[in-house]
């Protein structure tokens, strides 16, 4: 398996791809949608008069009868006219809506059919599909974006060892010095802290001494598991930690190159303090103990100790790239991220192992769905969750080109379930301008799952590790599925029919170019 040089970014992947127009920003425009809007939560000729107050005087004079009816509908009148206020609260009425705030279906538009024209909509995602490659930019201009990242990390690492690895000096005069007190993943992974204060008790011993100066060992993940959410990367992660050549992280999903060296957390929460690249570093000392030793020749006689391989699993990596809208949010012409996660790893690590999980993207919805919202679920709030995703996707569309509405941030957020992360195509097509097919490693959750020895084989001869014992091979094997459905949501049952049918010819088009880009016809999904 070739190792990419990294000298030629931009490569020819076997597609052709034609232009389409960029349409000028979607904020200065207003939102266009073909849904019928006719209808509405909100009474829409309610007459409530006010009685007069001399009326109240002659009460005498009516009938018990007359009085009580005209109290009863003036009660029901009142009723009426609180439902809808609590509804409108419910639903949370916004005094400023957002450009992308459309009205939630009513009870009537179970049937999708009645609101919206969706073979209207796949047709105009396909005639979006066919667009030019993204302009890679320049690594120069990759690099002056954080010049302290490629400060510390060298543009060549150690011969003769399979991890990206480098000895960085050690200045500290005190070797007694705790080296991961102020580690900010500390405070995020108990697990971590755990595994921090081992590595603090043999920090001195793996240091290396050269002509009066100390240096320890540096390594980056040799490969990255990098989404998509719900589609198996942490069973993936535990199983792939089971092999003796693999040396794991403490936390399976760091998500630094994608949130926490900007400080970036969520999008409710802005920017926190931001992670510095010695503290992702940090995360893979486990190996580089390991590693040092075999290279001291202290190993135990261990010679396989410098083919150990680390890796980490944020399932981020692949698709979120919202940091940068926050970060130029003040250019009105920026409607597509100025840089991706992958040009960094690709600017520091050009041969770099990228493996992508993914699912059927109706499924996976409906999963993410699942685990992420907390209360209320059921198979009708999820389809009227999904309904309104797809006439705010559709809102975007008709205005921007197809790229600008899968990263756009706003859009993402106004979104009740996360839809954009199911249209695998355009994140895989973006990930190829960067790194050559060869070091990407396309899965499937569904073939996971049926063949899981096949599966795994795979992966490891992806990865260039050796093979397994049979009391390894029958721990992977037998190892428990991770991060299953929890049993209530079980309960719900699966989605309504017709949120599958919607979903299903929402998602074709993408499944049918992804399809064709990986040359498999599996990923059609036509059979799941």
């Amino acid at each position: 398996m070739s190792v990419s040089d990294g000298s030629n970014p931009k490569r020819d992947h076997g597609y052709s791809l034609h232009s389409l127009p960029m349409a000028e920003h979607y904020s200065k425009r207003p939102v266009r949608t073909f849904f019928d809007f006719t209808h509405t939560n909100g009474p829409e000729n309610l007459d409530v008069r006010q009685v007069p107050l001399l009326f109240l005087t002659n009460l005498q004079s009516i009938s018990k009868v007359k009085v009580v009816s005209f109290l009863l509908a003036l009660t029901l009148t009142f009723l009426i006219m609180a439902s809808y206020v609590l509804m409108w609260d419910k639903k949370g009425l916004l005094f400023t809506p957002s450009p992308y705030q459309l009205r939630p279906a009513t009870p009537s538009e179970v049937s999708f059919e009645k609101t919206l024209d969706i073979k209207l909509l796949v047709k105009l995602i396909s005639s979006k599909q066919e667009y030019t490659p993204r302009k890679v930019p320049k690594e120069k201009d990759v690099m002056d974006t954080d010049s302290h990242l490629f400060a510390a990390i060298p543009r060549n690492f150690l011969p003769g060892i399979k991890s990206p690895c480098w000895y960085e000096e050690f200045s500290s005069h005190d070797l007694s010095a705790d080296p991961y007190r102020r580690n900010l993943f500390t405070l995020r992974s108990k697990a971590f802290k755990t595994a921090c204060d081992r590595l603090r008790a043999g920090f001195r011993h793996h240091l290396l001494y050269r002509e009066g100066k100390h240096f320890r060992l540096r390594c980056l993940p040799y490969f990255y598991i990098i989404g998509q959410p719900k589609c198996g990367t942490t069973d993936l992660f535990h199983r792939l930690l089971l092999h003796p050549e693999v040396r794991f992280n403490t936390m399976k999903e760091p998500h630094w190159w994608t949130r926490k060296r900007f400080g970036y957390i969520r999008f409710k929460d802005g920017f926190q303090e931001s992670f510095p690249v010695e503290d992702y570093l940090d995360l893979f000392d486990l190996a580089a103990y390991n590693i040092q030793e075999g290279i001291s020749g202290n190993s135990s006689g261990d010679h396989r100790a410098v083919q150990l391989i680390t890796g980490e699993a944020s399932a981020s990596t692949m698709w979120d790239n919202q940091a940068w809208s926050y970060l130029h949010g003040d250019r009105e012409e920026t409607t597509e991220p100025p840089f991706l996660a992958q040009d960094f790893i690709h600017a520091v690590q050009p041969g770099a192992k990228i493996i992508i999980m993914l699912r059927d993207p109706v499924e996976r919805l409906y999963s993410d769905y699942l685990y992420f919202k907390m209360a209320n679920k059921s198979a009708e709030d999820f389809h009227q969750k999904v309904v309104e995703s797809v006439q705010l996707f559709h809102s975007c569309l008709s205005e921007r080109s197809l790229r600008s509405c899968v990263y756009n941030t706003s859009l993402s957020n106004a979104m009740p379930v996360r839809l954009n992360l199911g249209m695998y195509i355009v994140f895989v097509l973006d990930w190829l301008t960067v790194f050559h097919r060869e070091h990407i490693l396309v899965l499937r959750l569904e073939d996971y799952a049926a063949s899981l020895k096949v599966t795994i084989k795979k992966v490891f001869d992806f990865l260039g590790v050796g093979p397994l014992s049979e009391q390894v091979e029958a721990a992977v094997s037998k190892r428990p599925m991770s991060n299953t459905r929890r049993v209530a949501d079980r309960n719900l049952g699966p989605m309504l029919p017709a949120t599958r049918n919607l979903l299903s010819e929402f998602h074709r088009p993408f499944n049918m170019k992804l399809a064709s880009v990986l040359d498999n016809k599996a990923f059609l999904w036509r059979n799941t």
